[in-house]
């Protein structure tokens, strides 16, 4: 009944809203590729010719005095200048490096349109001579080969990344005659074209009000000029140029979570298979080299978890944290990490059936042997008897 009364009201507001003169920013891309078990603990000095230095992100909003960041070691490399979808545009490239065994890949591309529909194709970025997709992939295939001599266990070929796109907008928001927007008030007025371009929907009208509302329902703001809208495959966020890094690290580092976990489901789904082949078969090369297997998986899956939780460490109520867990829950990160302790669970069972049954047949061998040496023992003493 209250939702009814005020219904009208939004409506009659989202019409009255001014239009924003331009939208300036850039298009964040970030692209995390599992590459290796794990990363050595080596200083890695130069990659593709460039210096490697210690990645530095600062707090703008409310957070604890002491931060706590995971700073990877990064690379900046080189700008490109391409010709995209509105012209020329000038991008520029940052790789990082984890000991997770994974690298991420973050691509800006600048723009300044007057629609927020005209950044749809953004998206699936296309070059003259190509998609921006093709090149992240080759620029990951060099760094992978470069970087092998610091990794354990590499991974022969690249598996598909995972990617995530932020679409920045420079605050504050102005109207042609220079008034200021609340972010918040214009992304309601705004909803189904924030939506559309989330959604990659070129046509506005096509989206339901239903999938406009679900899109664009994780939206967090702090100040009158800052807005982040977080969707599955997207992200819309509203702020000043200096800002955007500390906000673009914490998606990134979830981007990566998703990533690493979807790598060991697939490491698990593997040993479970092979497990359930080797029990149902029985094979030549015994229980003791299973149990070997199993436990290292284990042993690897808790230290994987352990490292993973330790680069999205927060402490406090904080904007960032809100940030994380609402992106968290966009790409459920939690289902995955039930989804891989269900999984460890299930290998922790075969792993305790297997040496019980190691163990039931080590007994049933002392027994066997003490029997023997029981009836070897009569055996002599019968014969001895015999000799006198």
């Amino acid at each position: 009944m209250i939702a009814s009364v005020h219904q009208p009201k939004f409506i009659e507001r989202k019409t009255s809203l001014p239009k924003v003169s331009k939208y300036t920013g850039e298009v964040v891309y970030i692209y995390a590729y599992d590459v290796a078990y794990e990363m050595i603990r080596q200083p890695v000095r130069e990659l593709l010719g460039q210096p490697v230095a210690q990645f530095v992100v600062d707090a703008s909003k409310r957070s604890p005095r002491h931060l706590f960041f995971y700073r990877p070691q990064m690379v900046r490399l080189p700008p490109l200048e391409r010709i995209g979808p509105h012209g020329p545009v000038r991008m520029e490239r940052v790789v990082k490096l984890l000991p997770v065994g994974a690298i991420s890949i973050t691509v800006r591309v600048p723009f300044e349109v007057t629609d927020i529909e005209d950044l749809v194709v953004f998206h699936d970025l296309q070059f003259s001579n190509g998609s921006l997709h093709e090149e992240v992939r080759r620029l990951a295939e060099e760094v992978r080969r470069e970087l092998e001599p610091y990794y354990v266990r590499p991974v022969a070929h690249l598996a598909e990344e995972e990617a995530y796109t932020v679409f920045c907008i420079e605050s504050p928001l102005l109207t042609d005659d220079g008034t200021t927007l609340s972010s918040e008030n214009w992304m309601r007025a705004n909803r189904r074209a924030v939506a559309s371009l989330l959604t990659q929907e070129p046509e506005i009208d096509h989206l339901s009000k239903q999938e406009a509302d679900e899109s664009t329902g994780r939206f967090l703001s702090y100040y009158e000029r800052d807005l982040v809208v977080i969707d599955w495959d997207a992200a819309l966020l509203v702020d000043e140029r200096q800002n955007f890094d500390e906000t673009l690290y914490i998606m990134e580092l979830a981007n990566l979570q998703l990533a690493e976990l979807e790598a060991y489901d697939r490491i698990l789904d593997d040993s479970l298979d092979r497990a359930y082949r080797d029990l149902n078969a029985r094979p030549m090369r015994g229980r003791s080299n299973m149990l070997r297997e199993l436990r290292e998986i284990r042993i690897d899956l808790a230290r994987f978890s352990d490292e993973l939780s330790n680069i999205t460490k927060f402490f406090g109520d904080w904007h960032l944290a809100r940030i994380y867990e609402n992106i968290s829950a966009r790409f459920h990160l939690a289902d995955w990490h039930r989804t891989i302790d269900g999984k460890l669970q299930t290998l922790d069972d075969l792993y305790q059936l297997l040496n019980h049954d190691q163990t039931n047949r080590w007994m049933l061998i002392l027994e066997v042997t003490i029997v023997l040496l029981f009836i070897i023992d009569l055996v002599i003493l019968f014969l001895g008897l015999k000799g006198h």
